[in-house]
């Protein structure tokens, strides 16, 4: 279903930019975009400016609806996740002579890495530094 909406919304911004393009600018100084001046050229396009703008109009609503639609589809099956709903809830004992970890509830994530590092390396001792990596 998404890739039909992807297919559809550049079909949608291809011929926005086609409708676009075939639009004459209106900034046409000295009688320039009005095909030769005169009263008889200037009412020629009229029927033409007007479709086009019509036109220009359906398309810009179409790619924003396309748009829209292709934002809600891709953030349909995503979860909001939190960095502390991942944290240990528990702690197991540390080693006797480490100090013991808060157990606030709101005790920082870096003390609890901390002390589940030191837990691993089987008592409070200072971590060491990574080797260099070799070339």
């Amino acid at each position: 279903m998404q890739n039909v909406l992807i297919v559809i919304h550049l079909i949608i911004v291809v011929a926005l930019v086609g409708v676009v393009l075939l639009q004459r600018s209106e900034g046409g100084g000295l009688g320039m975009g009005s095909g030769g001046g005169g009263v008889g050229g200037f009412m020629t396009g009229r029927g033409q400016a007007n479709a086009l703008t019509r036109a220009t109009a359906i398309l810009a609503a179409l790619f924003f609806l396309t748009s829209i639609v292709l934002a809600v589809m891709a953030n349909r099956g995503r979860v909001q996740r939190s960095i502390i709903d991942g944290a240990p809830a528990t702690t197991a004992p540390a080693a006797p002579g480490a100090p013991a970890a808060p157990s606030a509830p709101n005790a920082g994530v870096l003390d609890q890495l901390r002390q589940m590092q030191n837990q691993s390396q089987g008592g409070a001792q200072p971590p060491t530094p990574p080797a260099a990596p070799q070339q």
